[in-house]
C-alpha cells in the first residue's frame, strides 16, 4: 500500500507527466484519495510531513482551488488532509474567510496565486514573442481587447500584453486611436505613466507589450472604501497633476481621465493607463470621446477643446475620490450632459472648504477661466491652498508616503485585479490584406 501512494505521489510531481495533469488536475487527486479511503491505516505515516502543520490553512482555499493553479504536490496534502479530517463543515466554514484581504499575503496563497498558464503567444499569432513569453490569465478586458499577462521565460519578469482584436477595431473605427495609443505611449516618459516596450500585429490582432502594474485599479480602493480622506484624495490629486503637467508639455491631451484609468504600482504610487483617447494636439481637436460623467462641456457642444478637459475631468475625479459618486450623473448619458451644462454642483457637507474651492474653479463651463487653462497653467493648481503642504519637487520623485500599499506577494500576482472569464475572444477572424495595409505600420 506505501508502493500505491509512493506512485500515486511520483506522478503528480514528475515533470515528464506534469504538463498532462494540468490538463486533468483531479487525475491524481482522485487516486490518492481513493488510496486513502481503501487503507486508512498509512495516514499517520503520510501527514508526517513539514508543510502539514499548516494543513487547516490549506483547507481555506479550496474553494478557489479551480480559479487558481494549484501546485500539485501541495495539492496531494490538501487532499488527504480533507480524506482523513473529520471536521468537513469547518472546512467549508473556513473557505468563507479566502476573501479576507489579510490572507492575501499568505505565502501559501501567494504561491498558488502566481498565475501561469502553459500555452503560447503562437497561439495569438504572435511567434516572435511566444517563443520568450508565456501568457496567464486575464487582470483586464476593455471594449475590443483585453490585457493578459504574460512572463519572460528567460529573465522571469512580468509583462502586461494589450491584444486587441483587428475586426473589431474596425468595426467600432478606432484605427486612429489606436495610432494614436501607440505613438503618444512612445514620445512619453514619466514615473507616472505606464510604459510601452513593444507593438506588432498579426492578422487577427495588434499587440501592445507594456510594463505590469500589479496593484489594482484607484477604482477598486475607491469602491471598497467609499470615498477618500482629504490627505489620501490629495496624495493621489498631486501625482495626477504632474502627470497631467508632463503630457501638456509635451503637447498631448489625455481625455480619458477616470479612477479605472489610474493603477497603482506595488509601492502605491500612481501611472495612468489606457491612452487610447490621447492625442498630440496643436490647437483643438473635434472627437466627442471620454467617459460621460467626466466630459467637458466644451466636448458635449462640439466647439472643438483642447488640453483644458483634463483640468475639467481631475475637478470631477476630485470630487469622486472625496464623495464616492461624481457631481453629475443620472441614469442615461443625455441626462448626465444636461447636469454638466448647469454647471449646478451639490457638495457633500464634509468637504472641507479648500478642496470645495479648488473643484469649483476646476469645474468652471468657460474653459478661458478654469484653472490649469490660463496664463499660468498647472503652476496655478499648484499654487492653490489646499496644495499648500505638498512639496511638488518630491512628488514626481516618488518621494512623499503613498497611503494606500498594495497586498502582493510576487512579481506576477493579479489579485489586486477582477477575474475575467477566459471565453472565446481569440477567436476573432483573419482581416483581408486591404484592411490590414491600415495597420502595417503598427
Amino acid at each position: 500500500m506505501f508502493v500505491y501512494v509512493s506512485v500515486s505521489i511520483y506522478l503528480s510531481i514528475h515533470p515528464s507527466i506534469h504538463q498532462l495533469l494540468s490538463f486533468f488536475p483531479f487525475i491524481h487527486l482522485l487516486s490518492i484519495s481513493f488510496i486513502i479511503s481503501i487503507y486508512p491505516s498509512i495516514c499517520p505515516a503520510i501527514v508526517i510531513h513539514p508543510s502539514l502543520h499548516l494543513s487547516i490553512r490549506l483547507c481555506i482555499h479550496l474553494s478557489i482551488y479551480a480559479s487558481i493553479h494549484l501546485s500539485n504536490h501541495l495539492s496531494i496534502y490538501l487532499f488527504i488532509y480533507l480524506s482523513i479530517s473529520p471536521s468537513y463543515s469547518l472546512c467549508l466554514c473556513l473557505t468563507y474567510f479566502t476573501q479576507h484581504n489579510d490572507l492575501k499575503a499568505h505565502p501559501y496563497y501567494c504561491k498558488w496565486r502566481e498565475p501561469y498558464v502553459s500555452f503560447f503567444m503562437a497561439d495569438y499569432g504572435c511567434t516572435a514573442l511566444g517563443k520568450s513569453c508565456a501568457v496567464s490569465p486575464t487582470p483586464g478586458t476593455g471594449t475590443f481587447g483585453r490585457v493578459q499577462l504574460v512572463k519572460d521565460k528567460t529573465a522571469k519578469h512580468f509583462f502586461a500584453l494589450k491584444v486587441m482584436s483587428i475586426p473589431d477595431v474596425i468595426r467600432l473605427k478606432q484605427e486612429q486611436h489606436v495610432h494614436n495609443e501607440k505613438s503618444v505611449l512612445k514620445e512619453v516618459s514619466h514615473p507616472f505613466l505606464v510604459k510601452l516596450f513593444w507593438t506588432c500585429h498579426d492578422e487577427r490582432f495588434l499587440y501592445m507589450l507594456m510594463e505590469f502594474v500589479p496593484g489594482g485599479e484607484l477604482f477598486s480602493y475607491l469602491r471598497n472604501r467609499g470615498r477618500f480622506s482629504s490627505s489620501t484624495g490629495l496624495f493621489y490629486s498631486a501625482e495626477i497633476i504632474c502627470a497631467i503637467e508632463y503630457l501638456h508639455s509635451k503637447e498631448i491631451v489625455y481625455r480619458d481621465l477616470k479612477p479605472e484609468n489610474i493603477l497603482l504600482d506595488r509601492e502605491g504610487h500612481i501611472k495612468l493607463t489606457d491612452f487610447g483617447f490621447a492625442k498630440k494636439l496643436v490647437d483643438k481637436t473635434w472627437t466627442l470621446c471620454g467617459t460621460p460623467e467626466y466630459l467637458a462641456p466644451e466636448v458635449i457642444q462640439s466647439k472643438g477643446h483642447g488640453r483644458a478637459v483634463d483640468w475639467w475631468a481631475l475637478g470631477i475625479l476630485i470630487f469622486e475620490m472625496h464623495s464616492g459618486f461624481p457631481p453629475f450623473f443620472d441614469d442615461n448619458p443625455f441626462g448626465i450632459y444636461q447636469k454638466i451644462l448647469a454647471g449646478k454642483i451639490d457638495f457633500p457637507r464634509h468637504l472641507d472648504f479648500s478642496v470645495k474651492d479648488l473643484i469649483r474653479k476646476l469645474l468652471v463651463v468657460d474653459r478661458t477661466r478654469r484653472l490649469g487653462n490660463m496664463k499660468n497653467g498647472a503652476d496655478d493648481v499648484k499654487r492653490h491652498r489646499w496644495f499648500r503642504t505638498v512639496d511638488w519637487e518630491a512628488v514626481p520623485q516618488r518621494k512623499l508616503k503613498p497611503p494606500i500599499v498594495p497586498k502582493l506577494c510576487g512579481e506576477g500576482d493579479t489579485s489586486n485585479f477582477e477575474a475575467y472569464p477566459e471565453n472565446d475572444w481569440n477567436t476573432a477572424p483573419p482581416v483581408s490584406p486591404k484592411d490590414l495595409e491600415v495597420f502595417k505600420n503598427f
